[in-house]
């Protein structure tokens, strides 16, 4: 009865974990954090959400295949642990425009995909960048990829190129009291 119990209070603790955290992009995405053409510009992610692999590539998209074909491999082997990443100019040779995606997948194979940035702009050369403090607009829980592959939209969090903040996308885990007690009453913990 008590492997059982334990048993069942391991799979609850595995389903609020997931529920608390998942990988994503958060910058840049939304209409608040946009990249600056034929510049340093940078991305970061929640490195300690959840991390699916401690290597992983990086993929840039477009919808729009005037700008872009089919995702761009950018960089390989970026380390999760870095929780942010800048691309030089010569990294890639961005086109002003907008709808832009990163994308963040299997370091061996680009259909395995871990998370997609939301859409974003890339401006002309000689704009600003975005201010420090912006974060992304959620846009809802998931966004997809142009294979079609859904991953989780990021929800908050910032880098600058400026900055050089990294951040760890820390979620706060807000299940009310009552529904944990419910929940473990009704595997026989309480």
């Amino acid at each position: 009865m008590f492997s059982s119990r334990l048993t069942s209070f391991a799979a609850l603790s595995a389903l609020v974990s997931s529920a608390v955290a998942s990988f994503q992009v958060l910058s840049p995405g939304g209409p608040n954090l946009w990249w600056v053409a034929q510049s340093e510009n940078v991305i970061a992610w929640s490195c300690h959400d959840n991390p699916p692999a401690t290597v992983f590539q990086l993929l840039l998209a477009n919808g729009n295949p005037d700008i872009l074909v089919n995702p761009m491999a950018i960089v390989a082997n970026i380390q999760n642990a870095d929780c942010s990443h800048t691309i030089t100019q010569q990294q890639t040779n961005l086109v002003p425009a907008t709808n832009y995606t990163l994308i963040i997948s299997d370091a061996l194979d680009q259909t395995h995909v871990y998370a997609t940035s939301q859409p974003f702009e890339v401006k002309a050369l000689g704009a600003t960048y975005p201010d420090p403090s912006a974060t992304p607009v959620d846009n809802g829980p998931s966004s997809t990829t142009p294979g079609g592959a859904s991953s989780t939209a990021s929800s908050s969090g910032s880098a600058s190129p400026t900055s050089g903040a990294k951040s760890n996308g820390a979620a706060a885990l807000q299940v009310p009291v009552g529904a944990l007690a419910v929940a473990f009453a009704a595997i026989g913990l309480l």
